[in-house]
Parts: structure tokens; C-alpha cells; sequence
């Protein structure tokens, strides 16, 4: 059956045309192309029992489950519904809920270990969570898999306070007592009540400073698919300081960051500008960019980033360098700084996009090539709708909708 037909038949509106929510249709979309069956009742288990309690005792949420089960947990209960946390991977660490409620939520696999990644579950609000790194409601119907459809339920990520990285996902599933604005933003509230604890249990534990540089600071930088830079700074002593930088401050601290011994002025200007840029043009661009960041985070002689340096870009980079394509697809929010057309940037820009792409092609792994397809960069990728085609299979329902994109690619392409 053709991805648009299943939707149709699936939500309940054969042939009605009624339009589905475009995250949600996206999820389904993704669904489909791991090869999550509709029928199928219960999620995998992707744990034993020994192995989540050592799971659960490593876990940095482990820190603040006590103070989430006290805040939600206990409220969610009063009400028939379940608290659910998962790790960044989808697996369920903790389920809370009366015991009759947790009964009934055995028959479709929401357990403590099963996996509730959208990859292997179908669509649902902790899936969805974990895929855009936003806080997700999905209703009855929404549901990819028909057992799960008596259901609804809502789901936000936690994060590292720290280190931004995602730690998993706070959930409440139950009936139609949830599908009110009001569970979305008691579950938001409790995640940032959560991070806010962890924050302060990073503040009391001096040893946390031990590994940062001598000078204690700290720089964050998220430019995947952003055309101003977000910075991050952490001062060493738990303050942090978040800014957006302008296009060029953007292409300069980009390049400082991944020149971690430094430019000459002569360097950074090759790299900076597209023709021979004056020097005292880009002196008077780090004079600015110096007083807005400070003497302690931007050195000169050679010019540098005088902090510990993480990126979103050195990330997905590391993680694929490190074969884990899935972490690299998970953190890639889009093209480096993409209007920038400093050779320097265009060069780092290009290079990952490539090794990415290409890693891709031979990975044979449908979900993730239609991520790929999906987005703004791959849509028009002729060759990777090629190879998710032959990924997917003949029986698959998504074999319609990736026929009708290269149809519509030879048509453009002539």
C-alpha cells in the first residue's frame, strides 16, 4: 500500500484527504521506512533486567528520578496515566503508574526496557521527542501502530545543563486525560525542575573542574544549520552566558575552533575572505568580536580561543569518525553556517556534508536516508533517493512517495 493510502486508511479517514500534522505524518514517514510493521502489538525489549538496573544506577538521571517520581510521578498516578523516563537511545528506564495501569500498558510493550525509539516502535510522543529534540504530543490516532492507539500521550527532552547533550526524555502516556495543554506544560516544567537539579548537583561536586582548562572556561558552539552561531560560554564556576553572534563573528569563531593551535592574521584572512580582505578590516572584526567575548576567550599572537571548545559540527564529526551514524544523523541539524561563503567555512561546510552523505549512501539504512530526503540540503539528492529505494524493498509503503520524488527530480532535471 502507498505511504499516502496508509496514512489515509490508518487515521481513520479512508480517502477523506484530511490533512494529518506535518510532525506527525514526518514520524510516520520515518516509521515506515525502518520497516516498523502497523500491526505490530508490543515494543521490543532492548534490555534485560540486569543489565537496566546497572543502566539505571549509571544514568545521570538517576539523580533526579526521586525528585521527578515526587513532582509527576505521584500526580499522574491520581489521574490513571504513567510516568515513563527514557535514555537518549529510547530505552525506558523508568515506568510509574497504579498497578492496573501498568497492567494494561504490558499489552503494548510499555515496560521498563522496552525501546520506544520511533525507529522500532512506530510514532509516539517519546519517540518524537528524542528525533526533533522538542517536546511532542501525540493523540489516539497519531499513533503509527493500531495497539497503541487507545493511548495519548506527551514527552519532553532533558538535557545536560552542562554540555547541552541530550539525556533522554520525560514522558506521561495515559487516556484522554491527557490530551489538555495543561500535561504538555506540567511535563516541561518538570524536565527544567529536573535540569536545574542537575545543575546545582554539578555545582557541588568540585572535582567536575579538574578537567577543564587552567583557565576554567568553557565555550559551546551550535552553527549546524544556523546562520548565526549560538555561543555558549561556562565560566568554570557554573555561570553561563549565551550569544548570537553576527554572520562574520560567526565565520571567525568557527575557525578558531577548529584551528585549536591557533591562525596567524594572515591565516585567518585567507580563510576568512573570498578576495585579499584589508588586515585592518579584520582587525577592527576581532577588536569587536574580543570586547563582546572578552581578553580571556579570545588570545591573540596567534589569534585563538583560549577555552575548552565543543561544537555541534566537531560532534557529528567525532560520531561518525567513530562509525555511529545514527549519533552523527541525530545531531546534524542542518549545513555548516550555510550562507556563509568563507573558503575556510565553505571548506569545513563541505567536507562534513560530504563524509556524512556519503557514509550514508553505504549504509543501506532506509530511516536514515530518509531523513536525508526529508530535509531542506537532500531533497533534491537524486542518487540518495536512488539508494533508498533500493533500501526499502519492494514491499514497502514508502516505495510510492520515493518513486514520485525521482519522477519528479527527472522532470526538473530534464
Amino acid at each position: 500500500m502507498a505511504f499516502t493510502g496508509l496514512v489515509a486508511q490508518r487515521a481513520g479517514r479512508p480517502g477523506s484527504g484530511s490533512a494529518m500534522r506535518a510532525e506527525v505524518a514526518e514520524s510516520w514517514q520515518r516509521s515506515a521506512a525502518a520497516g516498523v510493521s502497523a500491526e505490530q502489538t508490543e515494543a521490543p525489549i532492548a534490555i534485560s533486567e540486569s543489565d537496566l538496573r546497572a543502566l539505571r544506577e549509571a544514568h545521570p538521571l538517576s539523580r533526579v528520578f526521586p525528585l521527578l517520581d515526587d513532582v509527576l510521578g505521584q500526580a499522574v498516578r491520581d489521574c490513571d496515566a504513567m510516568m515513563a523516563i527514557s535514555d537518549a537511545a529510547g530505552t525506558l528506564l523508568w515506568v510509574c503508574g497504579t498497578p492496573a495501569t501498568l497492567r494494561q500498558a504490558e499489552r503494548i510493550g510499555f515496560v521498563e526496557g522496552s525501546n520506544w525509539d520511533e525507529r522500532v516502535a512506530g510514532t509516539n510522543a517519546p519517540g518524537l521527542a528524542l528525533a526533533t529534540d522538542r517536546a511532542a504530543v501525540v493523540t489516539r490516532s497519531e499513533h503509527f501502530r493500531a495497539s497503541v492507539q487507545p493511548w495519548s500521550c506527551a514527552a519532553t527532552p532533558i538535557h545536560d545543563p552542562h554540555t547541552s547533550e541530550l539525556l533522554g526524555v520525560l514522558d506521561v502516556t495515559g487516556g484522554d486525560q491527557v490530551v489538555v495543554p495543561q500535561t504538555l506544560a506540567m511535563v516541561r516544567a518538570a524536565a527544567r525542575m529536573a535540569e536545574a537539579e542537575l545543575a546545582r548537583d554539578l555545582l557541588a561536586r568540585p572535582a567536575a573542574s579538574a578537567a577543564a582548562p587552567r583557565s576554567g572556561l568553557q565555550m559551546m558552539i551550535e552553527a549546524l544549520g544556523r546562520t548565526e552561531a549560538l555561543v555558549t560560554v561556562d565560566d568554570g564556576r557554573g555561570r553561563l552566558q549565551t550569544l548570537r553572534l553576527s554572520p562574520r563573528h560567526s565565520e571567525i569563531v568557527l575557525l578558531l575552533a577548529a584551528a585549536p593551535h591557533g591562525l596567524s592574521g594572515d591565516e585567518l584572512g585567507v580563510l576568512l575572505y573570498e578576495d585579499d580582505g584589508a588586515s585592518s578590516t579584520l582587525r577592527a572584526e576581532l577588536n569587536r568580536l574580543r570586547h563582546l567575548l572578552g581578553d580571556q576567550l579570545l588570545a591573540s599572537r596567534p589569534y585563538r580561543v583560549s577555552a575548552g571548545v565543543t561544537g555541534d559540527w566537531l560532534a557529528t564529526e567525532a560520531l561518525l569518525a567513530a562509525g555511529d551514524l545514527r549519533g552523527a544523523m541525530r545531531g546534524y541539524r542542518g549545513p555548516l553556517l550555510p550562507r556563509s561563503s568563507a573558503p575556510g567555512v565553505v571548506r569545513l561546510r563541505e567536507t562534513l556534508e560530504s563524509s556524512l552523505r556519503h557514509a550514508l549512501l553505504r549504509s543501506r539504512e532506509a530511516d536514515l536516508m530518509s531523513a536525508w530526503t526529508r530535509s531542506a540540503w537532500g531533497r533534491d539528492d537524486y542518487a540518495m533517493w536512488e539508494a533508498q529505494r533500493a533500501a526499502v524493498g519492494a514491499a514497502s509503503p514508502m516505495l510510492a512517495l520515493i518513486d514520485g520524488q525521482l519522477a519528479r527530480l527527472d522532470r526538473e532535471l530534464g
